[in-house]
């Protein structure tokens, strides 16, 4: 047995410093192209492929929250006035939040310094009109979303029949690619299409009928649940109108 543990922790630490040696190889823009696998869960590097976040194709010049064709910035990010470049693209995968407060982006920054020049100098190629690259960052794809498309909401269901006007949706109106809620308290809250789930509860917990409920959502890349009473409400509550 204590063969067997050496062997096996020996194994593990062969693993962790191949791996590590791995990582540390190659240009920037390789190592970059591994970091962004944390990125392509919300974006795009194809023109015109909008997905949580706007494409980053061209993005370098771009001002930003001012892509035509994606209709979820949030005013924050508009009224800004910043144009995307190298310094103002490291501000921003550093602290979203510090460099636009009030932005809707909820991914908490990359916070190494090289990671993120590494990432940058994937982009500048990755987005340049014309440039063909995969989505997913080799080893690293898929890690350290964080709070990219994580894991909301879970555990006990809460009881729907006490929502309060927050959580009481009062319309849902569907625009291209896009769901615009509306709830009792007069806030509009926008999603991509595959970010928002459409459920029903018909249990004693479940909402009211035609009362639907929007609440944080418990799967993976989903932002939020719209939960109904039946599954005859989901059509009747969403209006196509932009």
């Amino acid at each position: 047995m204590k063969k067997m543990q050496t062997f096996v922790a020996a194994t593990l630490a062969t693993v962790a410093f191949g791996s590590h040696s791995a990582l540390s190889q190659g240009s920037p823009a390789a190592r970059g192209q591994r970091v962004f696998g944390a990125c392509a869960a919300c974006h795009s590097l194809q023109p015109g492929q909008n997905m949580t976040g706007p494409s980053l194709a061209a993005v370098w010049g771009r001002k930003a929250g001012s892509l035509a064709d994606f209709g979820r910035y949030s005013p924050a990010l508009q009224s800004s006035n910043i144009v995307w470049n190298d310094e103002t693209l490291d501000q921003w995968i550093a602290d979203p939040q510090r460099l636009v407060p009030g932005n809707q982006m909820t991914f908490p920054g990359i916070k190494d310094p090289r990671q993120r020049s590494d990432l940058i100098a994937f982009l500048k190629q990755a987005a340049q009109p014309g440039a063909a690259t995969a989505q997913r960052g080799g080893p690293m794809g898929g890690m350290g979303m964080g709070g990219m498309g994580g894991m909301m909401g879970g555990g006990q269901a809460p009881d729907l029949k006490q929502s309060d006007p927050a959580v009481r949706v009062r319309a849902i109106s569907y625009c291209k690619d896009t769901y615009i809620v509306t709830t009792a308290d007069g806030q509009t809250h926008k999603f991509w299409e595959r970010n928002l789930r459409l459920k029903t509860d018909s249990s004693g917990e479940g909402p009211e009928n035609n009362a639907p409920a929007l609440i944080p959502a418990g799967m993976m890349g989903d932002r939020a649940d719209v939960i109904f009473a039946a599954p005859s409400e989901i059509s009747a509550h969403i209006e196509s109108k932009c």
